[in-house]
């Protein structure tokens, strides 16, 4: 059975398989989502698995039995679904697109406890207030850790297995030292009270018995033993509140600080998570080549081995993996206790902050954007104004429908009449450069007040409207069927997710380094750009960038000078809101004029 372009009945999940040397595997990302859908059982997607050549056949006793499977080529993908990196969802009116292993992940989730509320296992997934590996992978080190680090280091392993057995991957020994780090969690006290109380009570029993198990270097209860009772007990279904009952006074009078620490059960501490999920597949092939080509060094993974041990004792996961062709027992976990990983990773740890401190010698630092103004007008760089092209250009917004009109969104009218002036350059420009077939995305979009209006004036154009925030994404999609829109598409996805063509990209007030990202993204598509950038003081070095990215700010100032001025972005004072006014202006000179070359300055 084939994928045909058929009116959408519900959502498609579309997945790669991968077919190097004439072999078809599924890759670890394929592998995740699915054993993500066995383990909630959701049978709400329709499933594409994307290939050259009709493979579900093949891959019969991988694929959970219950699953609605078709095939497909990368040629008859819907447009949305391909421009971007696979996994993606196609909701069922075609016009959003969710693209992105942690994007997916947590749809799944989303869609099973709308169809089944009662599932408290699938709800735990999402974590402490809902945010399991939420921020997006360009900013948080957890996420892309998770979502590509430890996925892309497997991949690489199971390609050379042969090659990459002396030295581990980075990214492995940073989970292992995760691991071996003591849990931090929400109001904790109370748990390490009970643990403390169990220790003492168990201290007693061993006294009772003759030390016997002291004796043997054992205690008779494991030390993981009321963490991973309190982690088993959120998943239960059935689950309800414990009496609560005061603690002996020489348990209440120990101070938090001299508590024992909790220990990691699970890949963010006490609780079984989406990330474990995520991790699992990895791990378990990872570990199963290690004891074919590498045993001697599982030596090194003790604490994630035991983590692989804990995972299985987890309702459903078991049941999950056979459900996917993974047969968790094939990897024995030693119960003699091992040394954990080499000093080596303490200069080398991927979640440690990434910091660059200026070793230069400084003369005395005098603060404020005035002085650092003159700085840069005493090295040559100075703010440079052109003339409006069109000055006297404006939306009709009088005659324009009311969904388009910011004054229709939840801001005040100041911020409306703010909104209306952004948009009306921002529309000019975009008009000016847009030809009809041209494809426009409005990067980090929000609720489409860009988006949208561009849609409605561009009629022969096509506009792809790109946003993390999945609220946010649905209400300009809301917005865009009141309007009737027919030329407009939504994706939800992280920047690097997208990897579509288009001619034109728009962003208006991306936060921080997502400015930069935006341009790299359009110079690297060779599409035109017209950006309004803001928060420059959110701006931080990360994986991709550090700042100042230009050779002659870096020349002319110190970090303290840059920072001293982009913090007074929005100040209330005239004469420093000229210089901030000035500032972001010469910023933005420097940022198109190193889009314009196709440099990084």
């Amino acid at each position: 059975m084939t994928h045909t372009d058929e009116k959408q009945q519900r959502p498609s999940l579309y997945l790669s398989v991968c077919c190097p040397r004439e072999e078809t595997r599924l890759p670890l990302h394929t592998t995740i989502t699915l054993f993500l859908l066995s383990y909630c059982k959701c049978k709400s997607f329709k499933v594409f698995l994307v290939s050259k050549t009709n493979c579900s056949q093949l891959l019969k006793s991988q694929l959970p039995e219950d699953l609605d499977v078709c095939d497909t080529k990368v040629d008859e993908l819907p447009l949305l679904v391909k421009s971007c990196r696979l996994p993606a969802v196609l909701d069922d009116t075609a016009r959003i697109c969710r693209a992105g292993l942690a994007v997916v992940l947590r749809h799944i989730i989303n869609t099973t406890l709308e169809t089944d509320p009662s599932r408290n296992d699938v709800q735990a997934l999402l974590g402490f207030k809902k945010t399991c590996l939420k921020a997006c992978a360009e900013v948080s080190k957890w996420t892309r850790l998770c979502e590509t680090g430890i996925p892309s280091a497997v991949e690489d392993h199971l390609q050379n297995p042969l090659i990459q057995t002396k030295q581990l991957p980075l990214s492995i020994l940073t989970l292992e030292k995760r691991l071996a780090e003591p849990v931090k969690v929400h109001n904790d006290d109370k748990i390490r009270r009970q643990k403390l109380k169990q220790q003492k009570d168990s201290e007693k029993n061993d006294f009772l018995n003759g030390s016997e198990d002291k004796d043997s270097g054992q205690s008779s209860t494991s030390g993981d033993g009321l963490e991973l009772q309190t982690a088993l007990a959120r998943l239960s279904v059935d689950a309800v509140p414990a009496a609560t009952t005061r603690e002996k006074s020489d348990i209440r009078k120990v101070k938090t600080t001299d508590l024992p620490a909790l220990e990691h059960v699970f890949a963010e501490g006490l609780f079984f998570t989406l990330t474990d999920v995520v991790l699992l597949p990895c791990i378990h092939q990872y570990l199963c080549s290690l004891r074919v080509h590498a045993a001697g060094t599982l030596h090194q993974l003790s604490h994630l081995l035991r983590w692989y041990s804990r995972v299985q004792a987890v309702p459903g996961v078991l049941r999950a993996a056979k459900d996917c062709g993974m047969d968790l027992s094939v990897a024995q976990v030693p119960t003699v206790e091992l040394p954990g990983p080499s000093a080596e990773l303490s200069t080398a740890n991927l979640l440690e902050p990434e910091e660059i401190q200026d070793v230069t010698t400084q003369l005395p630092f005098v603060g404020g954007p005035r002085p650092t103004m003159t700085k840069l007008k005493e090295k040559g760089i100075e703010a440079i104004y052109t003339p409006h092209p069109c000055p006297s250009w404006t939306l009709p917004w009088d005659s324009l429908p009311a969904a388009i009109n910011p004054t229709e969104g939840k801001m005040s009218n100041i911020r409306a009449i703010r909104k209306k002036q952004q948009l009306n350059n921002l529309v000019a420009m975009v008009t000016e450069l847009a030809r009809p077939g041209y494809t426009v995305v409005d990067f980090c979009s929000g609720t489409g007040h860009v988006g949208i209006v561009l849609a409605h004036t561009l009629p022969e154009c096509q506009v792809i409207l790109i946003e993390n925030k999945e609220e946010s994404l649905v209400r300009a999609q809301r917005r865009s069927a009141q309007l009737g829109l027919n030329n407009i598409g939504f994706i939800q996805a992280n920047l690097d997710y997208f990897t579509g063509p288009f001619q034109i990209g728009v962003a208006l007030h991306a936060c921080g380094i997502a400015t930069d990202m935006v341009m790299e993204h359009c110079i690297d598509a060779g599409a035109a750009f017209v950006i309004s950038p803001c928060c420059y003081g959110f701006i931080q070095n990360a994986v991709k960038f550090t700042f100042p990215k230009s050779e002659g700010f870096r020349e002319a100032l110190t970090s303290k000078h840059r920072q001293s001025t982009v913090f007074c972005e929005g100040p209330s004072h005239d004469d420093v809101w000229e210089l901030s006014v000035r500032w972001e202006g010469i910023c933005a000179k420097v940022a198109v004029a190193a889009g314009h070359s196709n440099t990084r300055s």
